[in-house]
C-alpha cells in the first residue's frame, strides 16, 4: 500500500512545485514585509506588536487561501482530464489514491506553515513563534481535508471553494457569534432568539475551534499553555479523520 502512496504524493509535491506554490507563498512573505516596515514608520508606540499582529493575519489568511485553491483545483482538474479516472483503472485501492493525495498536500500545508512563521521571529520570541507556527499547520490541515471533503463531494472549483471559505470563516467567528447571541441589547429573550442561541450553538459544537487556533495574542502577549496545546492537537487529529472519513466514504461510493 505503501508503495502506491508514496509515488502519489511524490507527484502531488511535484504539481505544487510546477504551479510556483512556494514562490507565491514566499512573494506575499515578502509582501508582508515591506508593509510591515512601512507601519514601522507610522507607528508611535508598540511598533514590534503591531508588525507581528497584522504580519501573522497577514501569513495565516494567504496561507489559507492558497492552500484551499491549489487543493480544489489541482483535484478538479485529474477531474477534468479523467487522470483520477486512469490511476484508478489500475490495480489500486482508492484509499492509497486519497491518502497519497492527502499526504501530498499534508506536506505542502506544513511546508507553508513553516514559510508563514519564519518571518515572524523577527518581531516575536522564537518560542511563540514555533507554536503559532505549529498551530497554523494544525489550521492548514483542516483545511486541507475540508477541502478535499468538498471538491471530491461538488467536484466543481467554485462551489467546493465556497465551501471551504464558509467553512473556514464561520469555524473562525463561531466564538464571536455566541458571545453576541449570548448578550443581546435587551434583557429579556424571545422565544425567536432562543432559537437562534441553540442553532449557533449546536453549529459551534459540530464546527472545529478555528477561532481558538493560531492566535496573535500568542505572538504579543503570551504562549499557549500546554493544555490548549494538547486540545489543539487533540481536536485537528479527531476532525481531520472524520474529514477524511467522509472524503473517503464519498470517494468509495462514486462511479467511474
Amino acid at each position: 500500500m505503501l508503495r502506491h502512496i508514496l509515488p502519489i504524493a511524490r507527484y502531488t509535491l511535484l504539481e505544487a512545485r510546477r504551479n510556483r506554490l512556494l514562490m507565491l507563498a514566499l512573494i506575499l512573505v515578502a509582501a508582508g514585509l515591506a508593509f510591515t516596515q512601512f507601519l514601522q514608520q507610522v507607528a508611535i508606540t508598540e511598533s514590534n506588536q503591531i508588525q507581528a499582529a497584522l504580519l501573522a493575519a497577514l501569513l495565516r489568511v494567504g496561507a489559507v487561501f492558497m492552500l484551499a485553491a491549489f487543493v480544489v483545483t489541482s483535484m478538479v482538474r485529474e477531474f477534468n482530464d479523467k487522470v483520477m479516472e486512469l490511476i484508478l483503472s489500475r490495480p489500486l485501492r482508492r484509499s492509497s489514491y486519497f491518502l497519497g493525495k492527502l499526504a501530498g498536500y499534508a506536506a505542502v500545508a506544513l511546508a507553508l506553515a513553516l514559510i508563514s512563521s519564519l518571518p515572524l521571529a523577527l518581531f516575536a520570541p522564537a518560542a511563540r513563534v514555533a507554536l503559532w507556527g505549529l498551530s497554523l499547520a494544525c489550521e492548514l490541515l483542516l483545511v486541507t481535508a475540508f477541502a478535499l471533503f468538498c471538491v471530491l463531494s461538488l467536484t466543481q472549483v467554485m462551489s467546493a471553494l465556497a465551501a471551504v471559505a464558509g467553512f473556514y470563516l464561520l469555524s473562525r467567528s463561531i466564538g464571536a457569534l455566541q458571545i453576541m447571541a449570548a448578550n443581546p441589547l435587551s434583557d429579556t429573550l424571545s422565544l425567536g432568539q432562543q432559537l437562534v442561541n441553540s442553532v449557533i450553538d449546536a453549529i459551534a459544537f459540530l464546527l472545529p475551534g478555528l477561532d481558538r487556533m493560531t492566535q496573535t495574542g500568542w505572538l504579543i502577549y503570551a504562549a499557549p499553555t500546554a493544555a490548549e496545546i494538547v486540545q489543539l492537537l487533540a481536536q485537528t487529529a479527531a476532525y481531520a479523520l472524520l474529514l477524511c472519513g467522509a472524503a473517503l466514504f464519498d470517494l468509495q461510493r462514486k462511479n467511474f
